[in-house]
């Protein structure tokens, strides 16, 4: 096993730098662009009294353009010259790449283009609330889709199985957006109660609260959006847990313990759950990672939380590079380490299970 998580390791800077330069590539032929987003921002403004750069170069609609960028007619090539110069635009793509992956090698992300910090800082300033978010919806929904699927499955077939995936039905069905919609109309304020609050992670008295106060505040806040997370995200669970045991429960061996007088709990814990649980836990990785960005995204946007996936949707709106890049390099660094992690699980939980017997 040594062996092969040595290997795993040393293939991390590898796909890094492939995930990089693919996305690299993509963005130099991808419409639009920083230079493009801030001419269209600041075309048709007064230039004398609104432009923020230093003065050298204003707009002037009179003025012929023969740029490349869109939206440029009518601007001086000053002005031009000088946002390639702000963006770093004006070095050559190779340039730029090498720079940024010996910039990313020591985790140094450059800074915003539209805001003044640094993308580390910001990354670090998101991060707590898409952790919350993520781990907490990817905690409970093991909690509920286990014990749930591993019951379907020992009563497959009755009332309560058909009942249950009638619930496991309805929620896959429901985008999890329209549960956040629900949940607020009825808990929030929106309509009916107003049991819980509408936006941010904390309270604007978080620093005069006490220890307790300012957990049972975080929980306020947090409740919300983890349950509709959750909702959205126990059924594919559920049902992958129930059809693996299912699949286990019919095997030879099951049989076998059966005609030996084993009980129905030592059976299905003592041999079936080690087995069904692989596939289970092989989700995990992807599970966390769809929470902590995919998942979340919306849920950030409709309960006010300034998380990693509102940030990245945000950069990707507006072009900031840095911050996409950055973004991107952090969950897929998170991801590799995840999958790692599950597959050290699946030593620990099967010891038949060699990943360095692999060709």
């Amino acid at each position: 096993m040594r062996t092969y998580i040595l290997k795993r390791l040393l293939l991390i800077p590898v796909t890094l730098l492939g995930i990089l330069t693919l996305n690299f590539i993509i963005i130099q032929f991808a419409p639009g662009g920083p230079i493009e987003h801030t001419l269209a921002k600041y075309q048709g403004m007064n230039v004398d009294s609104k432009s923020q750069f230093s003065g050298t170069a204003q707009l002037n609609s009179s003025s012929p353009s023969t740029s490349k960028y869109q939206g440029a007619q009518g601007v001086p090539p000053e002005l031009i010259a000088e946002l390639e110069k702000q963006f770093g635009f004006d070095k050559p793509a190779y340039v730029r790449f090498f720079k940024m992956i010996s910039d990313y090698a020591r985790f140094d992300f450059g800074k915003s283009f539209y805001q003044d910090k640094t993308v580390g800082n910001l990354i670090l300033e998101r991060m707590p609330v898409s952790i919350s978010l993520g781990l907490w919806s990817t905690l409970i929904i093991y909690l509920i889709s286990i014990p749930l699927g591993i019951k379907k499955a020992v009563r497959d077939g009755s009332s309560f199985d058909v009942w249950t995936s009638f619930l496991v039905i309805l929620g896959s069905a429901i985008p999890v957006f329209l549960f956040a919609v629900f949940l607020i109309v009825f808990f929030a304020g929106g309509t009916y109660l107003q049991w819980f609050p509408l936006h941010g992670l904390t309270s604007d008295n978080w620093d005069s609260l006490s220890w307790s106060g300012k957990v049972l505040d975080y929980f306020w806040h947090i409740t919300l959006p983890v349950f509709a997370m959750v909702i959205g995200g126990f059924a594919s669970l559920t049902m992958l847990t129930k059809n693996s045991f299912l699949d286990e429960i019919n095997k030879q061996y099951v049989l076998t313990a059966k005609s030996k007088g084993l009980t129905e709990n030592q059976i299905l814990y003592g041999h079936v759950f080690r087995n069904a649980m692989l596939i289970v836990i092989a989700g995990f990785p992807t599970l966390l990672i769809k929470m902590l960005f995919t998942g979340s995204l919306l849920i950030e946007v409709i309960f006010s939380l300034n998380g990693l996936g509102l940030l990245g949707y945000e950069a990707i709106m507006t072009r900031d590079y840095p911050v996409i890049f950055g973004t991107m390099y952090i969950f897929a660094l998170l991801g590799l380490i995840l999958k790692l992690i599950s597959d050290i699980t699946y030593s620990i939980i099967d010891p038949r299970i060699n990943f360095d017997s692999r060709s």
